[in-house]
């Protein structure tokens, strides 16, 4: 069969025929094989053949995924690892449902997607009431905890949930028992830790401490103290970073606990004496006398030192101590006690707290106990300082609810920090309106400039150069001054100038007319 519709690739001559048993074409004249001949090519649409190359989102021969099955599939794992980097592999499960029905099954990729899934697990986690920080969420996801939180606000608006509160008391349990700082710590004292602990955070819940505030620089501070006052060797920066918090604002929270125990200690015949760097010599008897405060049942809520039951066996032996060498033949006047009665029976002679007051000024200026104490007697004072002290039979030593805390008495009752600065800053408003009014009437009126009393003069700071590079000066006025000299001027009212907001007084009195 020949073919002449195409000429020899060798000689050029159109003497093609076709082989019968191979089907190639063969010249006649020179007898090459023609190469390619019978190529056939697979043409076809979408469904015609495929030819020998993968499809995208194939795993191989006999098992094709599509595109969202390959999605869904990376997305699991990527839940299953940041779970795994977040030590919550048990919640991996109620993040993937979370998860599904935030995205309506889609899932998702890309950085946002992972900000997804940590928030998505802190809001489970906060659910539970089991303590997770967000900062360690947010390092894990590899973003800022502001984007981590506007997630979380996200994810709350859209499963139309509500969260409750941060709960400082089970977070404070948490740590104590694992971290690492502890570890080491024997069981009975870490018992004892904890109930000194939640006792002192729930104090601080009373005085308002954590109002307004991060809580876990607050529990870094109370572990911190609890562990200084049962001996154990820690530092607040690894107490810290272990909870990953600020180290400066737990140390700022540990000198506000200090601050308010020193509170505390005014109420004890020796009060005038503790300073924040004593504290933690004086701590035993302020926390006995705070515990024993709060047990009281007294409903007229005397606040006497002899009221709430103060060990006065342990005081008196404490001071009065048979190796002190004290002449105290001199107070007989303050109180006479029968020789028949033993100090350990304190209840048979009656002591005001002016007379204990006296007795133990008398005392401190004659001897110094902790100097003068042999090294038998410190050991079994630190001892006793250590155990017998701290009773752990305080209602306050349990997890309470915010009203029962307000309602116990624990020798200090005080205002929230954001409170008592603005009244400072309302009184400061007060006297720069009061001189404000007197510039404008000497400026009206200066015939009667003699008759104002002198204007008191407010210390403004200026800072210049570096930060170390500071110079005050007292100026007249300031710009504070002259938008409170304006605003009177323009008849408006001094109870609202009094609140401070003066951008909305400028705009409604100023600047709209």
């Amino acid at each position: 069969m020949s073919n002449n519709s195409r000429p020899c690739k060798n000689c050029q001559k159109r003497t093609l025929t076709q082989d019968e048993d191979s089907g190639n074409l063969v010249c006649k004249s020179c007898g090459i094989l023609q190469d390619f001949d019978n190529y056939d090519p697979q043409i076809g649409g979408i469904s015609g053949a495929v030819g020998t190359y993968i499809r995208h989102g194939s795993a191989g021969s006999g098992s094709v995924y599509n595109y969202k099955e390959s999605k869904i599939y990376h997305a699991e794992k990527l839940i299953e690892d940041l779970m795994l980097q977040l030590e919550l592999s048990d919640k991996s499960s109620d993040v993937k449902r979370t998860v599904f029905q935030i995205t309506e099954g889609e899932y998702g990729q890309g950085r946002w997607f992972e900000v997804c899934i940590g928030a998505c697990a802190y809001v489970l986690m906060r659910k539970d009431s089991k303590p997770l920080s967000i900062v360690k969420v947010a390092e894990v996801v590899k973003c800022d905890i502001y984007e981590l939180g506007r997630m979380v606000y996200r994810v709350v608006d859209f499963l139309d949930t509500k969260l409750p509160e941060f709960d400082i008391v089970n977070s404070f349990e948490h740590y104590i028992k694992e971290a690492p700082t502890f570890s080491g710590v024997e069981e009975d004292i870490k018992g004892r830790m904890l109930k000194q602990g939640v006792f002192l955070v729930q104090c601080l819940v009373k005085w308002y401490v954590t109002t307004g505030r991060r809580p876990l620089p607050v529990v870094a501070a109370v572990l911190v103290f609890v562990a200084q006052l049962n001996q154990v060797d820690v530092t607040i920066e690894d107490v810290a970073e272990e909870l990953q918090v600020v180290v400066v604002t737990c140390k700022l929270r540990y000198k506000e606990l200090l601050e308010r125990l020193v509170k505390v200690a005014r109420g004890l015949p020796w009060g005038e004496d503790v300073t924040i760097k004593n504290i933690m010599k004086h701590a035993p008897f302020v926390i006995q006398y705070m515990e024993l405060k709060s047990m009281s049942k007294n409903s007229d809520k005397r606040k006497s030192f002899k009221d709430v039951g103060v060990d006065l066996d342990y005081m008196i032996d404490d001071f009065l101590s048979n190796e002190n060498v004290v002449d105290i033949k001199s107070d007989s006047q303050y109180f006479q006690m029968d020789p028949s009665l033993s100090i350990k029976s304190p209840n048979g002679f009656q002591i005001s707290q002016e007379c204990l007051a006296m007795i133990y000024t008398k005392i401190k200026n004659q001897v110094s106990v902790l100097e003068s104490a042999n090294s038998r007697y410190s050991k079994e004072r630190e001892m006793k300082s250590t155990y017998d002290w701290w009773q752990g039979e305080s209602e306050m030593s349990k997890k309470l609810l915010v009203k029962q805390i307000l309602e116990k008495d624990v020798g200090l009752s005080t205002t929230p920090p954001s409170f008592d600065r603005g009244c400072l800053a309302n009184e400061r408003r007060k006297a720069k309106i009061k001189a404000a009014k007197c510039r404008i009437h000497k400026t009206m009126y200066p015939s009667d400039a003699g008759s104002i009393d002198k204007i008191e003069q407010c210390p403004v700071e200026h800072v210049s150069g570096g930060k170390k590079r500071r110079r005050k000066m007292k100026v007249d006025v300031d710009w504070e001054d002259f938008i409170i000299e304006t605003l009177l001027l323009h008849q408006v009212e001094e109870k609202e100038i009094e609140k401070g907001y003066y951008k909305v007084l400028l705009d409604l009195h100023v600047f709209n007319h």
